[in-house]
């Protein structure tokens, strides 16, 4: 089923509160929407309520909320049901960024609903929802293979993805504006085929062909 634009009121970040986990794989969800806070950048103002840092302005001439819910992942559910019943918001009026074990680290992936594949903090608000229909952007962390999830999930990232981790995060935020801006079919199909090492390659190989175009010029 296709959500409209106006639909999305309500953009959840998942993750745990504290410094601790502030830079660690589960906490993907929250550091997403914190990039998305700052391209919105239309005095959007933050209060605390609900177990959660909340955030509420206008975008595009409608309300928008964001919330991180500061109840620790297993129980993200309870601040979301409680935020969404003041605000009397349906499911589909959701949108929920979180961490993805199945999903390579720089890949991204857009979904109109579904299970929560085995993700406590997805687990937790599908229980409270009494649904599974609403809008999820799972940004992937990779899997440890044979080591501890639960350890791997709570670790800080490797020094190779730290480097990847702010043009992972900002085009994951730019997944959400889309799906705001153009619908969720537009924006599965441009940010479902994303893929960072890709486009890495792309950008490396334009530099090279500007280079090479720079110097037959001045050879010319």
């Amino acid at each position: 089923m296709e959500h409209a634009r106006s639909q999305i009121s309500l953009i959840v970040g998942l993750g745990n509160p504290g410094l601790e986990y502030a830079f660690t794989r589960h906490n993907m969800g929250f550091m997403t929407v914190g990039r998305l806070l700052n391209k919105l950048n239309n005095g959007f103002e933050s209060y605390s309520r609900y177990n959660s840092e909340i955030f509420s302005g206008r975008y595009r001439g409608r309300r928008l909320l964001l919330q991180l819910p500061q109840t620790y992942m297993n129980c993200s559910g309870e601040a979301v049901r409680r935020l969404m019943a003041v605000e009397e918001l349906l499911p589909e009026n959701l949108l929920v960024v979180y961490d993805d074990l199945d999903i390579p680290f720089g890949r991204l992936r857009l979904r109109a609903g579904g299970s929560s594949g085995g993700h406590r903090g997805m687990e937790s608000i599908i229980s409270e929802l009494g649904s599974e229909s609403f809008i999820r952007l799972r940004v992937g962390i990779g899997h440890p293979g044979k080591g501890g999830v639960s350890d791997y999930v709570l670790s800080g990232f490797a020094e190779e993805e730290r480097e990847k981790l702010e043009k992972v995060t900002d085009m994951a935020a730019e997944a959400v504006k889309s799906v705001l801006l153009r619908g969720l079919s537009a924006a599965m199909n441009q940010y479902n085929k994303w893929n960072f090492d890709e486009e890495m390659k792309k950008e490396q190989a334009q530099d090279v062909e500007f280079k090479e175009s720079g110097s037959a010029a001045k050879n010319s």
